[in-house]
């Protein structure tokens, strides 16, 4: 652990776990709560969003950088991920200088073993996400898991952008009997309503500006679904990509919000949501949009 002073202000910051654990067991107390808002770093307004109401719900917060090597099934994708740790420094410094920073290396993840455990989340993985990347979400629990098991939280803090993610999260902490209140966040976009990611840096200028088509489709899709079936709203979705040279719909799926499943037919007082994957050139961005 050391102190990185920015402009006189300083914040602790962890390389090793054992270190991290020995410092939180000073600090807890019997009645204290820990946030904690795992990243994978290369941070944006979102993301300090989550940290902002962590500080306001709770005596401390745990921020973990952490690129986890065990969730990407592209290795090109993995190793282009943008790695950030310094503007990330100063972007959290300017939020509070009271946040505690986890930035491990694999090894003090993975202590030599990079492999994922083998999770059952009732079907939840088997949709959108779990379809296209194979093994995705076994990675997402191991490392969720482990970071809870390190930073023992009382809250941790999730975007929605990821729904299936946060979901997925919500039922490993279930199954696994684990003492964490996991809190859904509401998504940030940019200006253009693009939801916030940190794979947006890898876009030009130009295709970030065009990718407000992404978000303006949910929200005309919302439209046909109040009025027409599932199907009909797909078919206008698929539509809107068909002709478009620079982006590539890989789904677009309307399910059940608990489920996940996809539906063929409204009923009344269930809870709907529209997920979509699309590439930009070789970029992956995804976002949701609740139809209810």
């Amino acid at each position: 652990m050391f102190a990185l002073n920015f402009n006189n202000t300083a914040m602790h910051i962890f390389y090793g776990k054992v270190a991290l654990i020995a410092y939180l067991k000073t600090i807890k107390t019997t009645n204290s709560t820990i946030g904690f808002v795992p990243t994978m770093g290369a941070l944006h307004q979102g993301h300090l969003a989550l940290m902002q109401r962590s500080l306001k719900e709770n005596d401390d917060t745990v921020v973990s950088i952490f690129v986890n090597p065990t969730q990407f099934n592209n290795k090109e994708d993995l190793e282009k991920y943008p790695r950030t740790l310094e503007e990330d420094v100063k972007k959290m410094r300017g939020l509070s200088d009271k946040i505690i920073l986890y930035a491990p290396s694999v090894d003090d993840i993975y202590e030599g073993k990079t492999m994922s455990q083998s999770f059952d989340f009732d079907g939840l993985e088997n949709q959108m996400e779990g379809k296209f990347r194979p093994g995705h979400f076994n990675g997402v629990g191991t490392i969720v898991k482990r970071l809870f098991e390190i930073v023992s939280p009382t809250n941790a803090y999730f975007g929605e952008k990821d729904f299936q993610q946060l979901q997925i999260v919500k039922k490993m902490v279930e199954k696994n009997h684990l003492p964490v209140h996991v809190v859904g966040c509401p998504i940030f976009r940019e200006e253009n309503q693009l939801a916030m990611s940190s794979r947006n840096e890898r876009l030009t200028p130009e295709e970030r500006k065009e990718a407000a088509i992404i978000y303006k489709t949910l929200t005309e899709a919302k439209e046909v679904f109040c009025t027409k079936g599932p199907q009909e709203t797909i078919e206008f979705v698929e539509n809107s990509f068909k002709d478009n040279e620079r982006f590539d719909l890989e789904y677009f799926v309307i399910a059940d919000e608990s489920t996940l499943l996809p539906i063929e037919h409204k009923i009344n007082d269930k809870k709907y949501r529209a997920f979509i994957a699309v590439f930009v050139n070789s970029i992956r961005l995804i976002d949701t949009i609740s139809l209810n």
